[in-house]
């Protein structure tokens, strides 16, 4: 099953140390770095990603909607928060969605309409592992195999049905 990975895209600029430098220099040059990293992401793992940026502060982009090295830009209207759009399109997608965000409100939203969520500096290392097995010419999957252990794994440490769905799409990632 694909996902569709929603990200808050200011959120995670800020929340980034080095993207965050680079947006406090120009807003464009954050946001196009971001959006090289999520395509070199994209690269390593065909998933569906959208990046979501509060539309009043959109001068590089013509429309409101855009395409960007095969990641979905859009741009909340004039008057909607980036939140809402976000919100939108989690209870679109439900169970095929992963939301990207450190915003409580935001991933709470998501969760409770079946989405799973991660918070943005987890994200940030899956993009940062990805941008250097990508540079590296390397897979991001790892080598299943027969882990050897003694420790019992009974009924009460298993997940809830949709914990383990959540968990299941983020170890996609």
């Amino acid at each position: 099953m694909p996902i569709h990975i929603i990200i808050d895209g200011y959120n995670l600029i800020r929340q980034s140390t080095d993207l965050s430098r680079l947006d406090s220099l120009d807003l464009q040059t954050g946001r196009e770095a971001l959006l090289d990293l999520l395509a070199a992401y994209k690269r390593i793992k065909a998933h569906k990603i959208t990046v979501v940026f509060d539309g009043t502060r959109a001068p590089g982009f013509t429309s409101d909607r855009d395409r960007y090295k095969g990641i979905a830009v859009v741009f909340s209207h004039r008057g909607e928060t980036a939140d809402r759009v976000i919100k939108r399109m989690a209870a679109r997608e439900k169970e095929g969605a992963l939301v990207v965000s450190s915003d409580r409100e935001v991933a709470d939203f998501a969760q409770s309409r079946g989405a799973a969520i991660i918070a943005s500096p987890a994200f940030e290392e899956k993009l940062q592992l990805a941008g250097y097995l990508d540079a590296k010419g390397m897979e991001t999957e790892p080598a299943s195999g027969w882990n050897p252990t003694t420790r019992k794994k009974g009924p009460r440490r298993r997940l809830s049905k949709k914990a383990r769905r959540s968990k299941a799409k983020i170890r996609k990632l």
